[in-house]
């Protein structure tokens, strides 16, 4: 029961003394009165004293003070006299006025916020009689049988009885679904066991049970539901039964070896043995459509970063695209049927769909519909899976090429803040739209495995790690003079990159044009309208790119590009001026991984006249050279802490990608790599992509001309020959 906080505050004795009268005595609105001494009656010692009169305080006197009192409740005696003086009183006379006031308004809100408590104290008796009466006539859903009270918790009943609900629910979908369909739909157990709690039962929802116990998604929780507007409406308890099921089948891939898992016979990558798959989990989420082929990998790692923050990461669909902005190019939370407990996200679920991409036109994305359930367990360990709903409700038709099947991670917690992460990727896809040259590498699982997201989860936190780094010496600040500076020029670094790889890949956002009879390989072009964008310069955008092959490894690639010193060899705009560092800020321990600040001084003037911030990020899926044109006055800003979204960007650059083994279409003795590092990653050959993003007219409204497009074609294929001569004579 709630207690009913006591009428009176002893602090404020003084107060309620000095306001004792009797309420008769005095307005609602008027407080004390004016007092009058004795008369000659009260003088008279054969008559009984008489009470003192009062009298009342004007209709103006009262309305300047309760209109003063509004704005100060505690006025100074500088105040008091001043009020006394406008208003013909004694400043005592105002002193107690504001006295009483004060008492009386407390006294209206204990008297409210007593009627509050009362009403809160009734229904909490009522709700507990009401559960008490529930809990007495319970019955058993397994064998309708009463059920003996101390054999468990009350929220345990509470949550088998609604699970037996929803069970005779879906029985009768079922039935409903099985007359249409012609065939009996898959029968699930319970939701949660008869007699025993295992790590993958759902828990109660209540806020006061332990963290392990909390979560259950359904009947439990903070249930909200943001769909979209016009998306048809989900069966709810269907989808947490995917989720449930899903959960159990993930944590089982984790955790399972052989013969489920069949280790690679010249490579550490695990193959996934599809029969025993069938086998060991029957129910999943239908067969394989036609023309979908299978892509199973798992992936093991230790990361530096904790696993609530982890979680965080992973649920928050913006953060989640902007940790793996080379992974996914668009993302969105379409419903949300709960968002945990407690505070955190344990037992959230929520729909999304996402599109998943290689950083290159030549691969097409991958669209998924998808439920994403979390789920915190009793050893601790934070499951996060994602399961297709393609079976529950029809996709679009883009998004029918890509499902997937339960995929998702396992993260442990680890000493010293860090976590085990055991990321499963388990996907039915069509790829036949895929380039051959891309071919090798989507088929080893390097394009939209499991190896890749972990690769970019690892480096990112190393990121996240290195900007939230105290013990940074002023000599890695470079030029930077102050913490705030480098937060600001690693923030504008992000958005860098976060825009050149959603503009680079061949998501169905974009529509680019293929220009024919060019020097390089294929180059693609589209244009852009930026119209009050502040991140962007005002105009028409042309975007261009390209993507090819070269015989060279993908580190001795990314250290030619990343290079400062060789950069006259291949940047056409630099105009062979020479260009040197400003500032670097490192990203990690590999040098590699770091944000830097270039100065071009032209070849024919001593002044600096360009200034480019460039990020070059590697690991052992892939590497990126991306840089942009920026501003001096704009970049003086950053660098003193302001705020960087206002730095209008243009991102070009280069992402080099291991071939996956491809050997050469038309291999000479000079430029085929030698067949022993065929395979190897980051010693066979490179995938290159180059894209540029030029503004080839400051008015939005303007038209694109043919020379505008000739000339970036001109551009990127000079840029190739020139990458391509120099990085293959360095390799010879």
């Amino acid at each position: 029961m709630v207690e009913v906080p006591q009428q009176h505050d002893m602090s404020q004795c003084a107060e309620s003394e000095i306001g004792k009268m009797r309420e008769d005595e005095f307005e609602s609105k008027s407080g004390s009165e004016n007092l009058e001494g004795p008369s000659g009656d009260d003088q008279d010692p054969d008559r009984r004293p008489r009470k003192k009169r009062y009298h009342r305080h004007t209709q103006h006197q009262i309305q300047e003070m309760e209109a003063f009192f509004k704005e100060c409740p505690h006025p100074d005696d500088k105040q008091r006299k001043e009020l006394s003086r406008e208003l013909g009183l004694e400043p005592l006379q105002v002193k107690f006025w504001f006295q009483n006031k004060r008492t009386q308004v407390k006294t209206q809100h204990e008297r409210h916020e007593n009627a509050q408590l009362r009403a809160e104290n009734e229904k909490l008796r009522t709700e507990n009689m009401r559960y008490k009466e529930a809990l007495n006539n319970a019955s058993c859903p397994n064998c309708g049988g009463p059920t003996a009270l101390g054999e468990m918790s009350f929220d345990e009943q509470h949550l088998r009885i609604e699970n037996a609900r929803l069970r005779e629910e879906i029985d009768r979908i079922s039935g409903i679904a099985a007359k249409y369909v012609g065939k009996p739909m898959v029968s699930y157990p319970p939701l949660m066991a008869p007699l025993s709690r295992s790590p993958l039962d759902l828990g109660v929802g209540n806020f006061g049970v332990q963290p392990n116990m909390g979560g259950e998604i359904y009947g439990g929780g903070d249930m909200v539901g943001r769909s979209m507007v016009g998306a048809p409406e989900l069966d709810k308890p269907m989808v947490i039964e995917l989720a449930v099921a899903a959960m159990e089948e993930l944590i089982r891939m984790a955790q399972l070896g052989e013969p489920l898992w069949i280790p690679g016979v010249e490579d550490p990558t695990e193959v996934l043995c599809e029969e025993e798959y069938i086998r060991t989990f029957p129910r999943g989420i239908g067969p394989r459509p036609f023309g979908l082929k299978l892509e199973a990998s798992r992936e093991t790692a230790v990361v530096i970063m904790n696993p609530i923050n982890l979680v965080d990461i992973l649920m928050d669909v913006n953060q989640w695209s902007s940790v793996f902005y080379g992974v996914i190019s668009r993302a969105f939370t379409l419903d949300v049927f709960s968002t945990g407990v407690a505070g955190n996200y344990n037992g959230a679920l929520q729909v999304m769909s996402a599109e998943f991409q290689v950083p290159t036109p030549l691969v097409p994305t991958r669209e998924s519909y998808f439920v994403r359930y979390c789920k915190q367990h009793s050893d601790g360990t934070w499951a996060v899976v994602d399961v297709s709903l393609d079976s529950l409700r029809p996709s679009p038709q883009a998004m029918q090429r890509c499902r997937r099947r339960p995929s998702g991670c396992l993260i442990h917690e680890m000493p010293n803040g860090y976590s085990k992460v055991t990321w499963v990727e388990h996907v039915e896809v069509d790829d036949r739209a895929v380039h051959n040259i891309y071919r090798p590498l989507v088929n080893s699982g390097l394009a939209f495995g499991a190896k890749r997201w972990v690769a970019t989860l690892d480096r990112q936190c190393e990121r996240l790690a290195s900007v939230l780094a105290s013990n940074i010496s002023a000599r890695d600040l470079g030029v930077i003079p102050s913490p705030e500076g480098r937060k600001s020029m690693l923030k504008l670094a992000e958005r860098m990159v976060v825009s050149f790889c959603a503009g680079v890949s061949a998501s169905t956002a974009h529509t680019w044009t293929t220009l024919s009879g060019s020097g390089a390989e294929d180059v693609r072009v589209m244009t852009r309208k930026s119209i009050d964008d502040p991140g962007r310069p005002p105009g028409i955008v042309l975007s261009a790119a390209t993507s090819f092959w070269l015989p060279v490894p993908p580190k001795r690639v990314f250290d030619f590009l990343r290079d400062e010193n060789s950069r006259s060899q291949w940047d056409i705009l630099s105009n062979g001026g020479v260009v040197q560092e400003m500032a670097h800020i490192a990203n990690g321990p590999d040098p590699g991984n770091c944000v830097s600040l270039l100065r071009v001084n032209s070849a024919n003037s001593n002044q600096s006249n360009m200034l480019i911030l460039q990020e070059s990020c590697t690991d052992s899926s892939g590497s990126y050279v991306i840089y942009a044109p920026v501003d001096i006055v704009a970049m003086n800003v950053v660098l003193n802490g302001g705020d960087p979204d206002y730095v209008a960007l243009l991102p070009s650059g280069f992402a080099i990608l291991p071939d996956g083994g491809l050997q050469p279409p038309s291999p000479s003795p000079q430029s085929a790599p030698p067949a022993a590092a065929i395979g190897e990653v980051g010693f066979g050959g490179s995938l290159l992509t180059v894209a540029f993003q030029i503004l080839v007219d400051s008015a939005p409204t303007a038209k694109l001309s043919l020379g505008s497009v000739a000339t970036v074609n001109s551009l990127i294929a000079c840029t190739v020959d020139r990458i391509k001569a120099a990085v293959t004579c360095e390799n010879a």
